[in-house]
C-alpha cells in the first residue's frame, strides 16, 4: 500500500441516515484507514447536532479530516474541496493508512475523483443579479436552464439553486451550454488513486422512518440551543450554512414564523427528499458496489469488509 502508483481508497457513499459514518468507522478500526469528510455541511465549525456530525466517542480513536474549518458565513466550492481533500490523501499515503472517503454530497466526491471543467471565472455581479431574480420569482433559473441547457437541468434539482446560479451563468457567459462545455473540455481527475466506491441502499420505508426519528431527536436534543449559540456568536441567520434543512426550520421557528412541530415535520420531509435526490445522483455510476442495508448492520460490515480487503490486496 505504499507505492505511488494507483493507491488504495475507499468511498463510502449512499443517502443521509444510511450509516455512511458507521460503516467508514468500522473498516477503519479493521484496515488501519483514516475518514475524510465528504459532507459539505459538515465542513462548518458548530454545527453539529443539525448535520448529524459524527462525535468524538463514536469516531473510536479513528483520526478524521475535513471536519469543523468553516464559519458558517464561508463558501466553500467543489473545485476547493477537491484541491483541500487531495492534499489530504496524499498524507495519509505517506502514513501508509487506508484513505476512506465518507458522505453524501455527490458532486464534491465527483470533482475530487473526476476533476471539474475548465468553465468561466465566476462573475460576482452576474451571480448576485441572478440571486437576487431567483428570489423574487422561485423557479425562474430552473425554466431557463430548461429551455437553454435541458441535460443539465435535469441532472440539477431546482431547489439546489447554487448549482443552478452557476449553470445560468456559465450559459450566459460563454453562450453555450453548460453540458455542451463538460463533453468538450476534459477534465483531471484524481492522480495515484484506485477507489473502490461503496453504497449504502437500505429499504427506503426502514430511512424514512429513521430520518423522521432523527429528526425529532435532533430538534429535542439541542438543535434549537444550537443555532441560538451561532447566532448569539455573530453569526448571521442570512449565512450560507443556515440555508440547510433543519437549520432554516430552527431559525424560522425561533422567530416565531412556524410551530415547533411544524419545524420537526417540514424538516423531516425535506431530508426524504433529499435522501431521495441523492439516491437517484448515485445510481447512476455503475461503478459503486451495493449493499442492501445500514452500515451499523454486521451483515453489511462483513461484506463491506471482504470487498475492500479484496482490493487492497489487487491494487
Amino acid at each position: 500500500m505504499r507505492g505511488d502508483h494507483a493507491y488504495p481508497g475507499v468511498a463510502i457513499v449512499g443517502p443521509t441516515g444510511a450509516g455512511k459514518s458507521d460503516l467508514a468507522v468500522r473498516i477503519a478500526m479493521e484496515c488501519d484507514g483514516e475518514v475524510v469528510n465528504c459532507d459539505s455541511l459538515q465542513f462548518y465549525r458548530g454545527m453539529d447536532i443539525g448535520t448529524a456530525k459524527i462525535g468524538e466517542a463514536e469516531r473510536r480513536g479513528v483520526r478524521h479530516h475535513l471536519f469543523d474549518f468553516l464559519e458558517p458565513e464561508e463558501v466553500f466550492t467543489a473545485g476547493e474541496f477537491a484541491r483541500r481533500a487531495s492534499e489530504v490523501l496524499r498524507e495519509i499515503r505517506e502514513r501508509g493508512k487506508l484513505p476512506l472517503l465518507c458522505g453524501g454530497s455527490g458532486f464534491y466526491l465527483e470533482a475530487l475523483l473526476k476533476g471539474l471543467f475548465a468553465g468561466p471565472i465566476r462573475d460576482e455581479r452576474l451571480r448576485q443579479e441572478l440571486s437576487e431574480r431567483e428570489q423574487r420569482r422561485p423557479g425562474l433559473l430552473h425554466r431557463y436552464l430548461r429551455c437553454r441547457d435541458p441535460v443539465a437541468a435535469q441532472r440539477i434539482h431546482g431547489n439546489d439553486v447554487n448549482k443552478v446560479i452557476r449553470a445560468v451563468e456559465v450559459c450566459m457567459q460563454e453562450k453555450r451550454s453548460l453540458s455542451e462545455l463538460h463533453e468538450e473540455r476534459p477534465r483531471q481527475g484524481l492522480e495515484g488513486f484506485r477507489v473502490l466506491k461503496l453504497g449504502l441502499n437500505p429499504k427506503r420505508e426502514l430511512l424514512y422512518s429513521r430520518i423522521d426519528q432523527r429528526t425529532r431527536q435532533m430538534f429535542e436534543g439541542g438543535l434549537l440551543e444550537e443555532v441560538k449559540g451561532l447566532l448569539a456568536r455573530g453569526h448571521r441567520k442570512d449565512a450560507k450554512a443556515f440555508e440547510a434543512v433543519g437549520y432554516r426550520q430552527a431559525i424560522a421557528h425561533l422567530e416565531g414564523q412556524i410551530e415547533f412541530e411544524q419545524a420537526v415535520s417540514e424538516t423531516a420531509q425535506k431530508t426524504r427528499n433529499y435522501a431521495k435526490r441523492q439516491g437517484t445522483w448515485f445510481r447512476r455510476d455503475a461503478e459503486i458496489v451495493w449493499f442492501e442495508g445500514f452500515g451499523a448492520e454486521e451483515a453489511v460490515v462483513t461484506s463491506a469488509l471482504w470487498e475492500v480487503r479484496r482490493f487492497v490486496k489487487a491494487t
